[in-house]
């Protein structure tokens, strides 16, 4: 009698009485048992490369991005304040806080593939809840300048804290920088985000109706951080958000030698006091025009007899509501380049001159004058007292909405 061979992890066979019948199907099991082996052979570690290949891309690991959540500190009412870190497949990161849903830290490659924070900031929370200018927050309920303190809107007067000079700046005494917002991640395979949530009650800074605000970092595969605003209110109110990190693409000392381009060709003129005339002027043949890429430093304006001291709002060319590139600053020495694209009307360049070295901000570093970029996508100051500029009223029933990119990229030096 023969028996069929029993293969590891087969069922147990039962006696075949054809002595033919055993005899091909012994030998199906054998020719079996040697295309086993060959395979294990194949993909084993003693495997060439070449026929290891398909096996290992395919069990390849795939990158994914990643939010991480810790404490960033606690404020003297015991509320932990927490901060989200971004992290994007390519090895970029960003670094969120819930108070005032500052972006505190920002990790980009230059040309060499070396990664570096570019945006100015504090290590710990103290240095927030100090005096400082707005590092890294959203800036609400009304970025910007309101001549005055004060702004009619449908009849009735408004009168808000006054904070710069005769004005109300960037929300008055205690804006949406300096509010404890809440906070949930947003995961994807390549994107890595958060969403950050603040409700405003009537009448806070003097602004009416509750407004109720979300705040989206997105970090994605390709190095942007997209910042995405909504918002609405049970009453007409005024509405200009936009966020206020300080760029520095060598991550310390000056910008004069970085270079920036602005889609505009027009800006808004203002007085000695920095609240728009109602004019919309063109830059052309003026120390503000950025139509072609110019370094920082390469001019003096009206506003500082020192070379490079910008504060001012330029007209994005296109469509508002429609994303559109609005600037671009360049840093030769390390190649690093940011690309601003937004949905706002315009974009205010402010090249820090109100910083002088007194601020020491993350690691040691002091911030000097002319320390950074900031370009904060907005509506123009002081619209709600300009009826010719783009409205910033938001009524009940209807969504605010605006999207801000920052891209960042490299280039190489010159030969």
């Amino acid at each position: 009698m023969i028996t069929k061979p029993v293969l590891l992890g087969s069922p147990p066979q039962k006696s075949q009485r054809n002595p033919l019948t055993g005899r091909l199907q012994q030998s199906t099991a054998v020719v079996r048992l040697v295309l086993a082996t060959l395979l294990v052979l194949l993909i084993s570690p003693g495997a060439s490369a070449k026929q290891q290949g398909n096996y290992t891309k395919a069990r390849k690991p795939i990158m994914r991005a990643s939010v991480q959540t810790s404490i960033f500190g606690k404020l003297d009412d015991g509320t932990e304040i927490q901060m989200y870190t971004l992290k994007n497949p390519a090895g970029a990161s960003a670094k969120i806080i819930t108070y005032g849903a500052t972006l505190v830290e920002l990790w980009v490659p230059d040309r060499n593939g070396k990664f570096g924070d570019v945006v100015l900031g504090f290590d710990n929370l103290r240095g927030y809840l100090g005096p400082h200018p707005h590092f890294g927050g959203v800036i609400g309920r009304v970025a910007n300048r309101i001549a005055k303190g004060k702004f009619t809107l449908d009849g009735a007067q408004y009168t808000l804290a006054i904070n710069n000079g005769p004005n109300t700046l960037h929300g008055g005494n205690v804006g949406f920088d300096r509010r404890v917002w809440k906070a949930e991640p947003v995961e994807a395979t390549f994107e890595a985000g958060v969403r950050m949530t603040y409700t405003s009650p009537d009448g806070e800074e003097g602004f009416p109706g509750k407004l109720t605000v979300s705040v989206q970092y997105t970090l994605t595969a390709d190095n942007s951080l997209k910042i995405a605003y909504t918002a609405t209110t049970d009453k007409p109110t005024i509405v200009n958000l936009t966020n206020h990190t300080y760029f520095n693409l060598a991550g310390a000392g000056d910008v004069l030698k970085d270079t920036v381009e602005i889609n505009a060709d027009s800006y808004t003129p203002v007085d000695s006091t920095m609240i728009p005339t109602g004019e919309i002027a063109p830059i052309k043949d003026t120390p503000l025009d950025f139509t072609k890429p110019t370094a920082v430093g390469a001019r003096t304006t009206p506003l500082d007899p020192l070379p490079g001291a910008y504060d001012f709002n330029y007209v994005v060319n296109g469509k508002p509501g429609e994303m559109r590139f609005a600037a671009r600053v360049t840093d030769p020495g390390n190649g690093r380049v940011m690309e601003v694209w937004t949905t706002e009307p315009g974009a205010q360049l402010y090249t820090t001159v109100g910083l002088d070295g007194s601020i020491v901000g993350k690691r040691g570093i002091a911030y000097p004058k002319f320390g950074a970029v900031c370009l904060e996508t907005e509506h123009f100051p002081d619209s709600i007292n300009h009826p010719n500029f783009p409205s910033t009223i938001l009524r009940p029933g209807s969504t605010f909405q605006s999207q801000t990119i920052y891209k960042f990229s490299t280039e190489k030096g010159a030969n």
